[in-house]
């Protein structure tokens, strides 16, 4: 590299890290004062803060103004509501990540479980169901495919019939769930569209697709009509979505916004700092765009 092109180039990484940190600074005073913007709908998952008693958790939602929290079941809704935050992701139908749809053995026990769950979901005024692909174990991409179709079309009706969203999470096969199916953008959308229900979609995990695939805009710009739900994730890592990882979450957010898109974006960041609380907080202000 030439010497004029690499000084220039620094210098235009420099000030891209200078205006990120000076937008990170005035996000967060911005949320000290509880100023949310309202643009986007903040959720966070449950799993990341386990360390902390549900009660306090939902305590520091309301005090950041964070009005939903992913990946809870039935038994947790009643002390959400107490608090009067809402289960933006709804868990508890599923077997697990690797026994999912597209292991016909597992069809009879899953298609039992939402027609149970479904109703519930509506009940409580929820309307986000999360599912998963499964483990290929061998099994070839498109014979899976078809799997999940055959089993999912069991329960769409019933989900239409309440109006409950079945969600699939996208993960990558790379990094943290090897050998998972539903991979990749355009398995998960092939998928939505063999089934043709608004009451289908996927939970579009930003982590996740930048470890498999990248082009992260672009993908959200050529598919959000299929994507009914974000993760948020530093990457590497998966943890704070600031300055120390790839991603530039205030760009993503306002690409999500610029689809029309008003469902929740749930910060699935794994926290490093002691204060768990005050990273999440960080990682609000960074997306609230």
């Amino acid at each position: 590299m030439k010497r004029r092109k690499f000084i220039g180039t620094s210098a235009a990484a420099s000030m891209g890290i200078l205006a990120y940190n000076n937008a990170n600074a005035n996000s967060s005073r911005k949320l000290a004062n509880n100023q949310l913007k309202g643009n986007i709908n903040h959720s966070a998952c449950r799993w990341c803060y386990s360390s902390i008693e549900l009660e306090d958790l939902l305590k520091s939602f309301n005090d950041l103004g964070i009005k939903a929290m992913d990946l809870v079941g039935p038994k947790d809704w009643p002390l959400l509501k107490k608090y009067n935050v809402h289960s933006s992701m709804c868990n508890g139908a599923e077997i697990g990540l690797t026994e999912g749809w597209n292991d016909p053995k597992h069809h009879e026990t899953l298609v039992k479980n939402y027609i149970e769950m479904i109703p519930k979901v509506a009940e409580a005024g929820y309307t986000n169901l999360i599912c998963f692909s499964g483990n290929g174990k061998g099994m070839n991409d498109l014979v899976g495919l078809q799997n999940c179709v055959t089993g999912l079309k069991q329960i769409i009706p019933t989900a239409e019939k309440h109006g409950v969203i079945i969600q699939m999470e996208l993960l990558n096969s790379k990094v943290d769930h090897k050998d998972y199916m539903c991979d990749n953008t355009l398995w998960g959308v092939e998928l939505c569209r063999r089934l043709g229900s608004d009451n289908f979609k996927l939970l579009y995990d930003i982590y996740h697709m930048q470890i498999m695939e990248g082009d992260i805009i672009r993908n959200i710009q050529d598919y959000h009509q299929y994507f009914g739900h974000y993760h948020t994730g530093g990457n590497p890592g998966r943890n704070e979505i600031n300055e120390t990882q790839e991603l530039f979450y205030p760009a993503i957010m306002k690409a999500i916004l610029a689809t029309g898109f008003k469902g929740y974006v749930a910060q699935e960041f794994i926290p490093t700092w002691d204060d768990k609380i005050a990273a999440l907080k960080e990682g609000v202000s960074i997306c609230d765009v």
